[in-house]
Order: structure tokens, then C-alpha cells, then sequence
């Protein structure tokens, strides 16, 4: 498939496993939080990378919700998908999954939405191919990450204001 050719988000999917081990955990035998932040980054790197097949790195990650606590011993599953396109930057949500190896029991553990940007040979930022949303959901979660980006770049926007007003 060329670069060229827009990409369906099915073929941007990474799931991730990881064991809950010792080191991972805080006092109460939970995970840290920035543990699971840690791979939630490199699970959505790695959808990013799949999509446009070049180097890629973390711009923002916003709305990282923790919904329940990652016990020692559990198996994180991440799975991660690139949302939304735009110019050379990319909005990939990754959803984690807390799994009781005893019981297979899974429950929603986290959820997170990350921007990155491509990288060219030389480190600047260049631009990636289209995405092509074919089911629905996925239109969704493309018009959703539509709103999410707008969204920050208005923030963005307001703290340049801000910054302005307090420059010397």
C-alpha cells in the first residue's frame, strides 16, 4: 500500500499486554498511575508509527481517566487506534483493560487520547497520508477526535493570549 492511499483505522490497531509485577506497584499494590501512562504512550506511538510509517513523537495526551485500580498480579491489556488525521499530526485513543489471570475476568481500567505528530528525516514535522474511517463507529470516533482537537487547539490559542498579556 503507498503512503499515498488513505489508511483505514483497522490497520493502525496495536494491542498491548503487560504483567503487573512488584516494581510497577505503589503501598496499596496498585499500579502507579504513571506506569500505565508510560505504556499507554507506547502503545499509541505504535499506532501512530503503523499509520504513517515514520518516526513519530508525543505531542499531548489528554483525558487520561483512570476508572478502576491495576492490582499486582493482573495482565494490562492495552489496545490502541488512530482516531483522526490531520496534517502531520495524528489523535490515537487507547483503552486499558485490567485482566484477573485467575478468573479472566476483565474490567475497564483507564482511557486516554493522544496527539502526535510525524517526523521526517530531519526531525521536522512532515505530512501523513489520510485516514479513511469505513465503519461507523469509526466515523464516530473520527468526528469525536474532530471536536477533541478543535478543542485543544482553542486552548492552545487562549494560552498564547494569556502568555502575551504576561510577556514583559
Amino acid at each position: 500500500m503507498s503512503l499515498i492511499e488513505p489508511n483505514a483505522p483497522s490497520n493502525t490497531v496495536v494491542e498491548m499486554n503487560q504483567i503487573v509485577l512488584p516494581q510497577h506497584t505503589n503501598a496499596l499494590g496498585t499500579a502507579f498511575g504513571g506506569t500505565i501512562m508510560s505504556w499507554v504512550d507506547i502503545c499509541a506511538a505504535l499506532c501512530a508509527q503503523r499509520h504513517c510509517r515514520r518516526a513519530v513523537v508525543t505531542a499531548s495526551m489528554d483525558q487520561l481517566d483512570f476508572v478502576m485500580p491495576v492490582r499486582q498480579g493482573q495482565m494490562v491489556n492495552l489496545r490502541g487506534m488512530v482516531n483522526f488525521v490531520g496534517r502531520t499530526s495524528m489523535e490515537v485513543g487507547v483503552r486499558v483493560e485490567a485482566e484477573d489471570m485467575l478468573t479472566g475476568l476483565r474490567v475497564h481500567a483507564a482511557s486516554a487520547y493522544l496527539t502526535f505528530v510525524a517526523l521526517d528525516g530531519e526531525g521536522k514535522p512532515c505530512a501523513v497520508r489520510a485516514l479513511a474511517p469505513e465503519t461507523g463507529l469509526e466515523k464516530q470516533r473520527c468526528e469525536e477526535a474532530q471536536a477533541r482537537r478543535q478543542q485543544r487547539l482553542d486552548l492552545a490559542a487562549q494560552r498564547k493570549r494569556i502568555a502575551a498579556r504576561h510577556a514583559p
